[in-house]
């Protein structure tokens, strides 16, 4: 599928974990030894907040982009197609359309601190969404919670009326707020 997109390559599927995980470790490392003395709850309060853009973005990503913008439709109706296939965006993608739309943008308008945090924040929730998302079509995985969303996930692989539903990955809230949850569910 090219350079944005990577299909079945183990190893860039992998590393897209590994760095993203370097990533949350180093950000995170860097802002619990470095953070100017009386800003901690603050970059805390701003992790959080990132946490809660992601998110958010989850549910817009899923239901707007990859579910109606071309080429991200394209690719991810071949994940539809086939659920165990290792497809994901690649690492230079997201990374970069992090660094554009959440690191530089928070810069520019607060500090260093808050947009490191920030991005923390969005980069964390990217790796929770990233890892469940692995999980659920790859693992089998025992607890309450997991269950749950590879229930949420099956209904919105296989809802096959015009419109699709069950948008979160890691949660369901979005789509309760927006109606998009499974028609049960509502």
């Amino acid at each position: 599928m090219g350079f944005w997109t990577i299909d079945n390559s183990k190893w860039a599927y992998r590393l897209d974990f590994a760095l993203y995980a370097v990533a949350v470790v180093a950000l995170g490392l860097l802002l619990v030894l470095r953070t100017p003395e009386g800003l901690q709850w603050l970059v805390l309060a701003y992790t959080a907040t990132g946490l809660f853009i992601w998110s958010g973005v989850e549910y817009v990503l899923h239901r707007f982009v990859l579910h109606g913008m071309q080429p991200f439709t394209r690719w991810h109706e071949a994940h539809h197609e086939r659920p165990a296939a290792l497809i994901c965006s690649s690492t230079f993608l997201s990374a970069g359309l992090i660094l554009l739309l959440v690191f530089l943008p928070a810069w520019l308008a607060l500090e260093v601190w808050r947009a490191s945090a920030l991005t923390l924040g969005v980069v964390g929730g990217y790796v929770m969404y990233a890892a469940t998302h692995h999980a659920l079509h790859h693992w089998r995985v025992p607890g309450r919670w997991m269950q749950q969303r590879k229930l949420w996930h099956a209904r919105h692989h296989h809802h096959h009326s015009e419109h699709a539903v069950c948008f979160g990955v890691t949660h369901a809230v979005w789509d309760r707020v927006f109606g998009t949850a499974y028609p049960k569910e509502k």
